[in-house]
């Protein structure tokens, strides 16, 4: 099972580096596709929250790069500088994802409430749960329980990040089915969001994947601990 994890470990850690890599060569050649329209992403942002009837989500712009998140504590939308202040199909698609998230909210949807109930779990699970699982492993033959644990917390890590993945499809069609409907975009500017949208959940997939195989490897220790 060890050297059956470590291929299934490098097959995953190969996957993601291929995901990301593509997933930011995708956001830098849209980015070079201008909108016709000529509006920034916040601009983009502010016309889908109006035009979904919210008025209590304000847009903000945040430093650095991929920071781009919805806050539902206090109901603002993030935008990287990049993408608040750029016009093109990049900008314009992750605008419109992270507002997909403000209209998930306000809908109450599901999943995302289920994700955020989640969170204080998960924070406080990530401070512990690699010591846990550590001592666990060498305590392995004469305490057991700790191992077991350990999984238990991490199993809930690891349902944060598949519910993470209905969460993030969800808002990505939401996005582009108003920047379709709207008609926001052109037909070439459309195909550059949608493609950059769909690179983006592929790294929540890999990143589901993975936690998956690390949770079936955990507990495949324990359950052969003799």
């Amino acid at each position: 099972m060890g050297m059956s994890y470590l291929i299934l470990a490098g097959g995953i850690m190969l996957a993601s580096w291929l995901v990301s890599s593509t997933l930011k060569s995708k956001f830098e050649f849209y980015s070079k596709v201008r909108l016709q329209n000529g509006m920034s992403g916040a601009e983009i942002a502010e016309k889908m929250l109006a035009d979904h009837g919210i008025r209590d989500v304000r847009v903000i712009s945040t430093p650095g790069q991929l920071t781009d998140h919805y806050n539902p504590v206090d109901k603002t939308v993030n935008l990287s500088e990049a993408v608040y202040n750029q016009r093109n199909a990049a900008a314009a698609a992750v605008a419109a994802h992270e507002c997909g998230h403000a209209v998930q909210h306000a809908t109450a949807y599901s999943m995302l409430t289920l994700r955020s109930q989640l969170v204080p779990i998960v924070n406080v699970a990530s401070s512990y749960m690699q010591w846990i699982l550590l001592a666990g492993i060498l305590m392995i033959n004469t305490f057991p329980s700790l191992l077991l644990i350990g999984i238990v917390i991490f199993a809930a890590t690891t349902l944060f990040s598949i519910v993470t993945l209905p969460v993030e499809y969800d808002a990505s069609n939401r996005a582009l089915a108003w920047l379709e409907n709207k008609n926001m975009l052109t037909r070439e500017e459309h195909a550059g969001a949608k493609d950059s949208l769909k690179w983006a959940a592929r790294t929540y997939v890999v990143a589901a994947l993975g936690s998956i195989a690390t949770l079936l490897y955990y507990v495949s220790i324990y359950m052969n601990r003799r």
